[in-house]
């Protein structure tokens, strides 16, 4: 079982602790308002009082024996730089960070944080993806220049499989999942033979997407 600390339980540090726990994962959630605290203790594995900017606080807590940590602070610059070099130096290893802008997450990387998300730009991406090609289902970016893509299957593929269809010689493309009635199947075999509903996960730069939304 993998073990997160959240430190921020605003909008996205509490779902993000909430969805964690959901998945059977142990949390521990944490800020310092007590009322945000109290209203986590029900869906977090432990939920305290706490401010992560503080590092004898997070030592005590033992932040550093955790597998993960999310630093849900991102209207707070100052706060969010201290916690995340607290976590760092505690020996995390691995730490998310919420920004609030491109200045923000810069810092935040040099600090040394591994992931920087800007919910509000993710979701926008996402949404203009899904609003400019109604076929994406769903996109998730990896850096500025790779993403995953959830597309339906095209028609003329049904009925054939991966190794008739030569997808990587033909389009160039890497199929990394393919979805079937709520399934997942990761790095499908040649042998998997397509029908209708079935959705394909695709990795690749943005050349690559282009491909993949005029299938």
């Amino acid at each position: 079982m993998k073990s997160y600390i959240v430190i921020g339980l605003g909008r996205f540090g509490g779902e993000a602790a909430r969805q964690l726990c959901a998945l059977g994962c142990e949390v521990l959630a944490m800020d310092t308002r007590s009322d945000l605290v109290q209203q986590m203790a029900a869906d977090a594995t432990h939920a305290v009082v706490g401010d992560g900017q503080d590092k004898e606080v997070l030592r005590a807590l033992g932040a550093g024996n955790f597998d993960c940590a999310v630093v849900a602070i991102g209207d707070n610059l100052a706060a969010s730089v201290l916690v995340t070099m607290n976590l760092k130096e505690l020996g995390v290893p691995m730490v998310v960070c919420k920004a609030h802008d491109e200045t923000h997450r810069r810092v935040l990387e040099k600090l040394g944080a591994d992931r920087v998300v800007i919910p509000e730009q993710e979701q926008a991406i996402r949404l203009a993806r899904s609003l400019s090609s109604p076929n994406v289902l769903d996109y998730i970016e990896l850096s500025g220049d790779y993403g995953i893509m959830e597309v339906p299957a095209p028609q003329d593929w049904m009925n054939q499989t991966l190794k008739e269809l030569d997808i990587r010689a033909k389009h160039g493309i890497n199929i990394i999942a393919t979805k079937r009635d709520g399934k997942i199947d990761t790095f499908p075999a040649g042998d998997y033979r397509f029908r209708p509903g079935d959705v394909i996960v695709v990795l690749g730069d943005s050349d690559t997407m282009k491909k993949v939304q005029k299938l």
